[in-house]
C-alpha cells in the first residue's frame, strides 16, 4: 500500500438527484435535435487566472534548494468569458478581476450582434424561408449571476435566443471547459 494524495468529492456529485438531473439534460438536448426550426447550441463559461506565472518545480545541485525571485506582490486576477459552437470560437472577453451580471449582460449582447452579422453573411442574396434564421441555445452552468433577474429578463426579450443550465457537478458536458484546460496549459 502507498500514500496517495486525497481528492475531496462532493457527495452530491454522484447522487440520484444529480444523475436525474443529467438525464433530464440529455432528454432536454434530444428534444431540441427533433425540432424542425434550426438550432446552434453555444457554449458559454467563464474562467479565471492569475497573471503571475510561476513554476512549483525547479531544479538545482543535490542538496540545495531551487529557488527563483519573485515579486513580493502577486498578480492581478483576469477572467476570461468566452463562447464556442461547431464553428470554433465565436466570441471572448477579458477583464480586469471577477465576472458579474453587467459583464454577462454586455458579453451576450455583444455574442448576439455577432451572430446576426455572421447570419447576414449566410444569407446573402437567400430568400429567408430557404435558410430559416436558427434559434441558439445558449448552454452554462449555474453560476448565481447566469439565473440574475437582467439576464432572465434578457432572454425573455431576444426570442431567436434560449438557455440551458447544465445540471449541477456535471462540467464534463460542457465543451467550452476543454477550450480552458488547453488555454490554461499554453499559458503555464
Amino acid at each position: 500500500m502507498r500514500m496517495k494524495q486525497v481528492y475531496k468529492v462532493p457527495f452530491e456529485r454522484n447522487s440520484p438527484r444529480v444523475k436525474e438531473l443529467r438525464a433530464q439534460y440529455v432528454q432536454t438536448i434530444f428534444d431540441l435535435e427533433s425540432l424542425d426550426r434550426p438550432h446552434d447550441f453555444i457554449f458559454v463559461d467563464e474562467a479565471g487566472f492569475n497573471l503571475t506565472k510561476r513554476r512549483r518545480t525547479g531544479r538545482n545541485i543535490i542538496g540545495q534548494r531551487a529557488i527563483v525571485e519573485v515579486p513580493g506582490q502577486r498578480g492581478g486576477n483576469v477572467t476570461i468569458c468566452a463562447a464556442i459552437s461547431n464553428h470554433g470560437v465565436l466570441h471572448h472577453h477579458v477583464t480586469l478581476g471577477p465576472y458579474n451580471t453587467q459583464h454577462l449582460l454586455r458579453f451576450i449582447a455583444n455574442l448576439r450582434d455577432i451572430l446576426f452579422e455572421l447570419q447576414v453573411q449566410d444569407h446573402q442574396g437567400q430568400e429567408l424561408n430557404e435558410n430559416p434564421i436558427p434559434t441558439y441555445v445558449i448552454v452554462w452552468d449555474n453560476v448565481s449571476f447566469h439565473r440574475a433577474a437582467p439576464v432572465r429578463e434578457w432572454f425573455n426579450i431576444s426570442e431567436q435566443f434560449m438557455n440551458l443550465y447544465l445540471p449541477p457537478y456535471s462540467p464534463f458536458l460542457n465543451p467550452i471547459e476543454e477550450f480552458f484546460l488547453l488555454l490554461e496549459m499554453e499559458s503555464v
